[in-house]
């Protein structure tokens, strides 16, 4: 059986704010740093963090960010 991840069931947003690194992810989306995101999203186990990244970069007002 696989091991749960503690970030199960909570959105991104709830991830990284858990994690005490939403600030540092919304600094790393406004100067468009895309290594950055993806090291963030991947520490909060999103399954496709260049996707994520990608996707929050085509339109970061649609995400709040």
């Amino acid at each position: 059986m696989a091991e749960r991840s503690r970030y199960e069931g909570m959105t991104t947003n709830e991830r990284l704010f858990d994690a005490g690194i939403l600030q540092a992810f919304s600094d790393a989306v406004s100067t468009r740093d895309r290594a950055e995101m993806i090291r963030l999203l991947a520490s909060v186990d999103i399954e496709e963090p260049a996707w994520s990244a990608d996707t929050i970069l085509q339109e970061p007002e649609r995400y709040g960010l």
